[in-house]
């Protein structure tokens, strides 16, 4: 089993007392790879993206090869480095601040033969909407050109802060969904910026764009799972109170996937994903220690 996961992996700074803060590396499809590689036991996971050749995006990668994610498709660049964002914390809700311009992930569609190679044999290709929304409107076209045919998962992640304008947006998750065989929304974004009713309307707009297996995700509420054309509403249980709610999604997203590439089926897998992204949102930071996750969490 492989999965490939493409985007952008970022300098994350969160505070560590007054004043000081604390530097990891962490961005959704890298978090997705995370805790795919934690729940995966076989297999393998490679990370797609660009980092500098300064030696803090050398320990970037060194930091994915201790984690057991692949590196040999990640592109270097000579001059751009790795993006930076700060997490600032309000009653276990996160925002942010970001350096990111310049980042050298905003290149991982430059090479499309690279591209094409990096994901040439998967079992599994992943990428987001925050993917989509760091690339200029032709690199986007050569990413998604070189994931046609294969076999596709896509969280739309809707950030509006990287777009030119919410049409552009909406516009560019809905052609990435074209491509997608997996879709794994949220229900809240989706609702503010397509305007849908009701989750049931979010999974029916990802399903007609050609989606075959959905999971809309509802906030820690009940989910709607699309799978083998049979749709379950899927009770997650009582919610709990966060510490950080960082990565919350993308450990959501990773599990799932291990979950479903060792056979288990989507209603399960949710139910197994929503465990370990139980886990994640009582630990700081993005990323929870490998060690420390319970792979049992259904």
């Amino acid at each position: 089993m492989r999965l490939v996961s493409i985007g952008e992996c970022m300098i994350e700074m969160s505070g560590a007392g007054e004043n000081l803060w604390r530097s990891g590396f962490a961005g959704d499809t890298f978090n997705t790879a995370w805790y795919a590689r934690a729940t995966l036991p076989a297999g393998s996971v490679d990370y797609v993206t660009c980092v500098g050749t300064d030696p803090v995006s050398q320990q970037m990668l060194d930091f994915m090869g201790a984690g057991g994610i692949g590196t040999d498709h990640v592109m270097r660049h000579p001059t751009r480095v790795a993006g930076l964002y700060m997490i600032t914390l309000k009653d276990g809700e996160r925002s942010f601040t970001y350096w990111r311009d310049q980042a050298a992930a905003r290149c991982l569609a430059d090479d499309p033969a690279a591209l094409t190679a990096a994901v040439d044999g998967a079992d599994l290709v992943y990428f987001s909407g925050i993917t989509l929304g760091i690339l200029t409107a032709d690199r986007r076209a050569a990413l998604l050109d070189a994931l046609k045919g294969q076999n596709v998962a896509f969280d739309p992640n809707l950030r509006p802060r990287l777009w030119p304008d919410t049409q552009t947006m909406c516009e560019a998750i809905m052609q990435a969904a074209a491509i997608s065989r997996i879709a794994l929304p949220s229900y809240e974004d989706e609702a503010d910026y397509f305007g849908d009713a009701d989750p049931q309307a979010t999974l029916q707009r990802y399903a007609d764009a050609g989606a075959t297996e959905i999971v809309v995700k509802n906030g820690g509420g009940e989910m709607l799972v699309l799978a083998d054309g049979q749709t379950q509403l899927i009770d997650p249980g009582p919610k709990v109170q966060p510490v950080d709610t960082t990565g919350a999604g993308d450990s959501f997203n990773g599990a799932y996937f291990s979950a479903r590439l060792q056979g288990m089926p989507a209603p399960e897998a949710a139910r197994y994903a929503h465990g370990i992204a139980r886990q994640v949102i009582g630990h700081r930071g993005a990323l929870m220690p490998m060690d420390q996750i319970a792979k049992d969490a259904a």
